[in-house]
């Protein structure tokens, strides 16, 4: 009975919902400077992505030439990120970064004053803007890879829902405000981003070990196929008030998972979030068309919040990779977030060649999206064949560094997998497994408490029922037990 107790008491008391009593008592405290990456994700919608202002400059050189420039980019840094290493300590990029990015913001809307200046500028300033972003979205998956899967599905979620706020508020501004408001946001998110930084203990920083890892192939295949049908409907989705970052889907979505996490805390099921996912994009790609009386409205709905929802799952599968295994985040996102770009783009490019042609007497838009669900069906569970949120994906280190170098990796990655063996073996909980692999790493309990974002002695109960799981009394026990340092 008492266990029981204890037990209860455990689930009260874990995860962000760290205290007892009314709504806002049980909200958990986020520190705003994690919520910048939302501020980037406002900066594109409103200038490039989606805008509800129309800009002369779209009309020569728009979202194609924005997204080009940033697969180039994200390519480009994935393929160097062993010469260029850590990204948060190279000052020089932050600055290419803010500076790219505010002169594409000038360029843009200096075309609404000087209408003339459009051709001159449109090129340059989504150039420089998909180059901008490009960065600004590795620096924040680097930082989101330095943070357990808990605190990156809380923050990352809740910045969703910023980046709409912020959109929404945008939407009432004068020309002279709105421009004011874009122009402001990249040096936000920057300053945001280096605080977030600095907010981390010297030891959870990413450090540039490099390596040769096999890549995760299946959930960035995955994600690829969830891009191309997102594509096809972008045109739909564009033509209504929302665009892709304030659209109603993503929002629910969002604050679907993260009152998820809110509620649940460590024991939150991360695999709801593709059964949420799939037959969202089922309904979106088959189900509705079939039912004629229903608007292109609930389409668009479920396909933004099924990219949504597995935006988010892809977002905390490849940090807990660099999270867990010390994998650069540079090479991880750089490769998924271009991929993921490059099939959106040929989604719209295929929407559009297609048009109305007819396959056999069968419009090419059914036979299109019958093909996308049966690739999405199949590769779903092709994916979640690794069913946990900690398995591999398929990653393994291959070598590629000095001795020292090596050892680290592997030290590291040995680590991760011996303590997710146990954890399966001994039937311990997600939330527990967290705890075994920071004690494993000699963490005190209050940095156990601090890293996982949880009450004040809940460590100390998770660390006891770890304990009574694996008939051990002591960290020295553990280490034994998983024979890492003999």
């Amino acid at each position: 009975m008492t266990e029981h107790r204890a037990e209860r008491q455990d689930v009260a008391e874990d995860g962000p919902a760290l205290a007892r009593g009314g709504l806002i008592d049980r909200l958990p405290h986020i520190p705003l400077f994690f919520l910048g990456l939302g501020v980037y994700r406002a900066w594109i919608e409103v200038v490039f992505v989606g805008s509800f202002v129309e800009f002369p400059t779209a009309q020569y050189a728009g979202h194609n030439v924005f997204d080009i420039a940033m697969i180039a980019t994200l390519f480009a840094c994935a393929f160097a990120s062993k010469r260029l290493g850590a990204f948060f300590s190279r000052r020089s990029l932050h600055w290419c970064a803010g500076v790219a990015l505010v002169a594409s913001t000038l360029g843009v809307f200096s075309s609404m004053y000087a209408p003339d200046l459009a051709p001159v500028v449109a090129t340059p300033a989504a150039v420089l803007g998909g180059f901008g972003i490009a960065l600004v979205i590795l620096f924040w998956s680097e930082l989101y890879g330095c943070l357990n899967p808990v605190r990156v599905a809380l923050y990352y979620s809740a910045s969703i829902i910023v980046a709409a706020v912020v959109l929404y508020i945008c939407r009432g501004f004068l020309y002279p405000w709105l421009f004011a408001a874009a122009l402001s946001m990249p040096p936000v998110s920057l300053v945001c981003l280096a605080l977030g930084f600095r907010s981390l203990p010297e030891s959870e920083l990413p450090r540039a070990l490099g390596g040769k890892f096999s890549f995760p192939w299946k959930p960035v295949l995955l994600m690829a196929i969830y891009a191309f049908a997102y594509g096809l409907k972008e045109s739909s989705m564009y033509a209504g008030p929302f665009g892709p970052h304030s659209a109603f889907g993503t929002v629910a979505v969002a604050l679907a998972v993260f009152a998820g996490i809110v509620a649940r805390g460590g024991r939150f099921d991360f695999g709801a979030i593709y059964r949420i996912a799939l037959p969202l994009m089922v309904a979106a790609f088959l189900v509705l068309p079939s039912l004629g009386f229903l608007s292109n409205a609930a389409a668009d709905f479920c396909v933004t919040a099924s990219y949504t929802a597995f935006s988010i799952l892809i977002m905390l599968i490849l940090a807990n990779m660099s999270y867990r295994y010390g994998i650069s985040a540079i090479w991880l996102f750089g490769i998924e977030r271009g991929v993921r770009a490059l099939f959106s783009l040929l989604g719209r490019e295929t929407e559009t060649a297609l048009g109305s042609l007819e396959i056999a007497g069968v419009s090419s838009e059914f036979v299109l999206n019958a093909i996308v669900i049966l690739l999405v069906v199949a590769l779903t569970m092709i994916l979640f064949s690794e069913k946990e949120l900690s398995s591999r994906w398929g990653v393994t280190f291959l070598g590629g560094l000095d001795a020292e170098g090596d050892s680290a990796i592997v030290k590291k990655q040995e680590l991760a997998n011996r303590c997710h063996e146990a954890a399966k073996r001994y039937q311990l909980s997600q939330r527990e497994e967290e705890v075994l692999l920071l004690l494993a790493q000699r963490k005190t309990v209050g940095s156990i408490e601090k890293e996982l974002f949880i009450a004040n002695g809940t460590a100390k109960t998770h660390i006891r029922h770890i304990y009574r799981k694996l008939d051990i009394h002591s960290r020295d026990e553990l280490i034994e037990l998983l024979g890492l340092y003999s």
